[in-house]
């Protein structure tokens, strides 16, 4: 699928920097951009669209349900607040969900994956769509890449080294970029340097995952996204 193109609208600069460095850790979020203000937000998006709003709720001047309640374009939009009392006036103005401060990136991700869902359905969009194949500019050639084949991907400076079962490429373009063409199915990212294909993982050893006869290391950051997928797989007894 596409990503989902998002904003975030919050007064507090830390709030803001939190919000956005989850929004990094997802690999089907693009943000575009941070606004201290409703003012701002809304003269970003007389000339921009986007899929996705974080949307504080107690700002000066124009407080975020007011400029929901104005707002007269079709994006989703999850209301992150410190105060409970605005959950039903939130849900009576169709938001996708309600995110109460402070928040865990657990819960964030259940939010991001119910507007991705509720996207997907709206748009018909389908992952059935997706392509089997990537072709990767590598040195002085192009190829083309299986993504079945793919066993984990490593960021190198300004490049990714790709490891498959049968060889190693230097490809010439960034983490991000990649993740963008990768279904976040599939592929999830472990650490800010390494990005894997679910489908090869052989086991979890605490912050380590195994994988193609390698030990990789997996960071804090992103075990939530991670165990989700795991748990969504596991064998209920």
């Amino acid at each position: 699928m596409k990503k989902l193109r998002c904003i975030i609208v919050d007064d507090e600069p830390v709030a803001r920097k939190l919000l956005h460095e989850f929004v990094e850790q997802v690999p089907f979020l693009d943000w575009q951009g941070s606004f201290e203000s409703a003012m701002k937000a809304d003269l970003f998006l007389s000339h921009t669209t986007t899929d996705l709003i974080f949307l504080d709720i107690e700002m000066p001047k124009i407080s975020g349900l007011q400029f929901l309640q104005k707002l007269d374009i079709d994006s989703l939009v999850i209301l992150t607040t410190a105060f409970p009392r605005y959950a039903l006036e939130g849900y009576e103005l169709d938001i996708i969900d309600y995110l109460l401060k402070p928040f865990a990136f657990s819960r964030f991700l259940k939010a991001v994956h119910k507007a991705k869902d509720y996207f997907q359905l709206k748009h018909g969009a389908t992952t059935s769509l997706s392509p089997s194949y990537l072709f990767i500019k590598s040195e002085k050639r192009i190829e083309k890449l299986e993504l079945n084949d793919i066993l984990y991907a490593e960021s190198v400076g300004n490049y990714v080294r790709i490891y498959t079962e049968r060889k190693t490429i230097l490809a010439y373009l960034t983490m991000k970029s990649l993740e963008s063409q990768l279904p976040v199915e599939q592929f999830i990212k472990i650490h800010q340097s390494y990005l894997v294909n679910g489908s090869k993982i052989e086991a979890i050893e605490g912050n380590e995952i195994k994988l193609g006869g390698k030990s990789l290391p997996m960071s804090r950051n992103y075990r939530d996204a991670l165990m989700k997928l795991v748990h969504q797989r596991l064998l209920k007894r």
